[in-house]
């Protein structure tokens, strides 16, 4: 008979446990494996994964930071509710107590999965990175210990070259259906929940950078402004048509691809950085196009940044910023492309546009990526090579893309069942906390 396993906390513990069930049907073999989630992104996905593992005959446990991850996962689970200083011993003795084999979670460098991912290497629990996908959209990223500039795949254009010849053709796939109200639901409802649940998780230390209200007003706006913000854009890119152009997407600031990996405190700081080099080195025909993100929400008045720089470099006539358009008909027309590390840069390579990253990126690799100093691109952008990205295209499918995503029930349904089969079908490496348990006895 299935029964749940209750983890008893001396009282006056900060550490409250929950009930936790790790399913396992009857008369299924024992299982050699035992999966932990930590946190998801916001909505059903984690939830609806470890049912799904769960139905293999896996334990699946759940451990909860804060409201939204409570509210995210209805069934029983532990909560976390210390200090920050105390979760690597919580999440220690968790592994070692309930003999976990694999840890997975979203995003790798939000401060709790920074130090459970290191607490799991020292104990060789596996860890499965999940994150938004290098392709977009229709994709999900999963990959074994870290993504972006963490992963764990090659640099390397020849073994890309090599393994893209032993696969099959890529399969032309259905899109995958998204409404971007179904996103702004499930997002609100979770952070909503993290607000409410700060009496019961007092101590929860947030990966975001700006305050969750703040983010709310900051889409209320960006609404309100939005057809005039189009129309705008509509305007400028009708003036640069037949102009000589280099484009740069904008990403958050917020964003641990630039917190985490490049050089600049924030994106202000990295644009001002482009906007230098292409003053001093550009020529003088030559424009560039600043995007807004399409999911930048803050109040920061990027129009007049840029003016403050044209007007201060002598470049009114040469710099712009447009928030909205399509930026994949601005790459196709493009002379190159310059980002941090965006995955906007597929669309560019994707179309043979050249592409300078001044950040860490997991495309950026000789013959797919410009290789000189970003003051050098201006005048002499490099090309990918003929065919190199459509072989990283497809070693990249394979490898670490799950088809789904997370913005209506059939994307997650199809997510679910991809993450399931790509987790379940892994083999086991036994930890060092499964070995420990297996010598007691």
């Amino acid at each position: 008979m299935n029964s749940p396993v209750h983890a008893l906390v001396p009282a006056g513990d900060p550490i409250h446990l929950k009930a936790l069930v790790p399913p396992r049907r009857i008369g299924a073999p024992v299982p050699h494996r035992a999966f932990l989630f930590l946190q998801g992104p916001p909505g059903p996905l984690f939830r609806k994964l470890g049912a799904r593992i769960s139905q293999q005959g896996y334990p699946v446990y759940r451990i909860n930071l804060n409201g939204g991850d409570l509210r995210d996962w209805r069934d029983p689970t532990a909560n976390f509710c210390g200090r920050f200083s105390q979760w690597p011993v919580f999440f220690d003795k968790f592994l070692r107590e309930h003999r976990i084999t694999d840890i997975v979670l979203f995003g790798d460098c939000r401060p709790y999965h920074v130090s459970a991912h290191g607490v799991a290497g020292m104990r060789h629990v596996r860890t499965h990175v999940l994150e938004e996908g290098y392709l977009r959209p229709h994709w999900m990223t999963l990959e074994p210990e870290g993504v972006n500039a963490r992963s764990t795949l090659s640099r390397d254009k020849t073994w890309f070259r090599e393994e893209a010849r032993r696969l099959s053709v890529e399969p032309n796939l259905a899109p995958v259906t998204a409404s971007f109200r179904r996103r702004a639901r499930d997002s609100y409802w979770h952070y909503h929940a993290i607000v409410t649940g700060l009496l019961r998780f007092p101590h929860y230390r947030p990966h975001r950078s700006s305050p969750i209200i703040i983010e709310g007003l900051g889409w209320l706006w960006k609404f309100a402004c939005e057809k005039k913000k189009r129309e705008r854009a509509q305007a400028v890119m009708r003036a640069l048509k037949s102009k000589s152009l280099f484009v740069l997407p904008l990403q958050l600031s917020g964003d641990f691809q630039i917190r985490a990996h490049s050089p600049f405190p924030d994106m202000q700081g990295a644009a001002s950085f482009v906007i230098e080099s292409f003053a001093a080195h550009a020529p003088e025909d030559v424009h560039l196009l600043l995007k807004a993100h399409p999911l930048d929400c803050s109040f920061f008045r990027w129009d007049k940044f840029v003016q403050a720089h044209a007007e201060r470099l002598g470049l009114t006539q040469r710099l712009h910023f447009v928030d909205g358009g399509d930026l994949d008909d601005m790459v196709a027309c493009a002379r190159g492309l310059v980002c941090v590390n965006s995955t906007s840069a597929t669309l560019a390579l994707a179309k043979d546009t050249p592409v300078c990253t001044i950040g860490e990126a997991i495309y950026d690799m000789p013959g797919l990526t410009h290789q000189g100093h970003l003051d050098t691109f201006w005048l002499r952008p490099t090309p990918p090579e003929p065919g190199l990205y459509k072989d990283f295209r497809r070693v990249l499918v394979d490898r670490c893309l799950v088809r789904g995503g997370l913005a209506s029930e059939s994307a997650v349904a199809t997510l679910v069942e991809g993450l399931a089969e790509r987790l379940c079908s892994q083999p086991l490496v036994q930890s060092v906390a499964i070995q420990a348990s297996m010598a007691a006895k």
